[in-house]
């Protein structure tokens, strides 16, 4: 067998949409992964540009192409040709006919407008879906490249980080008592639309000819064709990852520029990335404003980026501010992070635009609306300190809701009003509800979320050098969600099913799993060679069963459900 027909070349048998082995797909695709990432490791970078080429060229990879661009949550918009692959037949021929370099052009982009949170509006680049698919394959092989070489501490869009990390983080840098005392808000004036062509074509590691034609593509507007000459379009796949790849970097220059050195020598220089938003901190203004600032100036100038003079600043951390919705600020002394004043106010709004929108809506399909809402928003903030939010969210809401009650009943007493739309329970001051019956007749009350229900959880930050293209690091990532796992009543329900149904043994040893042995959940298939999160993947071993699965390559096999075993028995 041919190291192109193991990596999946393209097959010329008929391809039946609906009958594809996508687990299959996945384990050859990421094996090739797990290589680049060797590969980028070692600097071996002729042997990266090979796989990627063996990536990019290879079946599954256009099968796992296709198949995100049509089922992600852009699926049914399309680009200028108003084109969609929303049929098995039209996906086949994609993977069939429309992938292929040879003779490749993408078409201009579609142009979107969204609104931002500041009454400005976004512009958003949509390409064609085969333009999307395009970039979702070459993405396939770029994004291992990307994860190896990152900045530790960059958290946005990347696998497996979340904004959560980067708030964890700061409150590393800055919550001890002799950590940096002063931060620099760094924001980049409009990140996406200027980055430098040239920059990306000599630095990002793909096919240059297959990039130059995306960022030359050209964007229709009203019906005209405008050229591109700078800037990644915000709303094309590879985007993200290109523009990363542009800002990574920086964290590795401020070390060299300011090493960690002894205590009370060290300058204190630590930075946090989260997409295009990103604070350094250092030890006193000064060193910020004459040595911080123009080091990192210099380093977007070279990348064509600048600085927005208007919204860069140094600030105090007793004075605060605001990051990803959160507020980091010292009190006496203590570093406390809140959401922010901002965000709570836009969140309050959208809650009250919704309520004043539904004024003769059911009650039961207010709660649908707003449930979403509030509970989206309260898990985004459970990481932090946010009880006392919480409960005055919950107030406002309640006052909210209040006055649309009243509103829908003029001539009837408060007492009424509260009877029908409100109760007390657990002790807690209100639960706005409605009584119905379900299909088959039963009471059924459905209650509005209380975003003080939500118990705060303090997140465990991902290492910095973690990444998930690296076999090495499989059992730190099946750790990582086992504690998710066990943070959460649901999943903790799944953990004890598989314990049940694997009668509470270790199919490894056959011993018993208990608290005091502890446990570890194993992937049968590991994720970095396409295994899935889900419990049907998983099984649960000894820590030291498991340690040794890994150390010797081992195959963990899941065991039947015990109830059959008994049943046979």
């Amino acid at each position: 067998m041919t190291a192109a027909t193991q990596a999946g070349a393209l097959s010329r048998v008929d391809l039946n949409w609906l009958a594809i082995d996508w687990q299959a797909a996945h384990r050859v695709v990421r094996r090739l992964q797990a290589r680049i990432v060797k590969a980028t490791q070692e600097k071996r970078w002729g042997k990266v540009r090979a796989l990627q080429h063996l990536l990019t060229h290879s079946f599954n990879g256009k099968l796992l192409a296709v198949k995100q661009v049509t089922e992600n949550s852009g699926k049914r918009t399309p680009g200028v040709d108003r084109i969609l692959w929303n049929t098995p037949a039209k996906k086949e021929a994609a993977v069939h006919h429309d992938l292929k370099q040879r003779g490749y052009q993408p078409l201009p982009l579609r142009r979107l407008y969204i609104p931002k949170s500041n009454g400005k509006m976004r512009p958003l680049g949509i390409p064609t879906m085969k333009d999307r698919a395009m970039q979702a394959l070459y993405l396939l092989a770029l994004d291992p490249v990307a994860e190896s070489s990152a900045d530790p501490n960059s958290y946005g869009f990347r696998k497996d980080r979340s904004t959560a990390d980067a708030i964890a983080q700061c409150f590393i840098a800055l919550g001890k008592k002799h950590s940096p005392q002063w931060i620099l808000e760094g924001d980049i004036k409009a990140c996406f639309d200027q980055i430098s062509h040239d920059w990306m074509l000599a630095h990002i590691p793909m096919d240059k000819a297959i990039l130059r034609k995306w960022l030359k593509a050209g964007f229709m507007d009203e019906n005209t064709l405008h050229p591109t000459e700078a800037g990644t379009p915000q709303g094309g796949i590879i985007s993200p990852v290109a523009a990363n790849l542009t800002l990574d970097g920086l964290e590795r220059v401020l070390r060299e520029r300011f090493p960690q050195l002894g205590h009370g020598r060290s300058a204190l220089v630590n930075m946090v990335r989260y997409a295009d938003d990103f604070i350094v901190t250092g030890r006193s203004k000064e060193l910020l404003e004459a040595e911080v600032k123009p080091l990192v100036t210099e380093f977007f100038k070279a990348r064509g980026l600048e600085l927005s003079q208007e919204k860069t600043r140094i600030t105090h951390i007793e004075e605060g501010f605001d990051f990803l919705g959160q507020n980091v600020r010292k009190y006496n002394g203590k570093l406390l992070i809140k959401p922010s004043r901002k965000n709570v106010r836009a969140f309050l709004d959208k809650v009250r635009t919704v309520i004043k929108a539904n004024k003769q809506a059911k009650t039961g399909s207010l709660i649908a609306l707003l449930n979403p809402i509030i509970r989206g928003w309260t898990y985004y903030h459970r990481h932090v300190t946010s009880s006392a939010t919480f409960s005055k969210v919950d107030s406002a809401t309640f006052d909210c809701l209040w006055q649309w009650a009243r509103r829908r009943h003029r001539n009837k007493p408060s007492r009424w009003i509260y009877r029908k739309y409100f109760e007390r329970l657990d002790g807690k001051r209100y639960f706005f509800r409605e009584r119905s019956r379900d299909e088959n007749g039963k009471p059924l009350i459905v209650r509005l979320f209380r975003a003080a229900s939500v118990p705060i959880i303090r997140h465990i930050k991902i290492k910095g050098d973690a990444n998930p293209y690296d076999p090495r690091w499989e059992t730190y990532f099946e750790r990582r969600l086992d504690v998710k796992m066990e943070a959460s009543p649901k999943r903790s329900q799944q953990l004890l099913r598989l314990w049940l149904r694997q009668g509470g043994l270790c199919p490894e040893c056959t011993h018993k799993i208990t608290r005091m042995t502890g446990w570890r959940s194993h992937k049968v298939i590991w994720r970095v060679y396409g295994g899935s999160d889900t419990m049907s993947n998983r099984v649960m071993l000894h820590p030291h069963c498991h340690s040794r699965v890994h150390r010797r390559e081992l195959e963990a096999v899941k065991p039947r459900l015990f109830i059959e075993a008994l049943s046979e028995a």
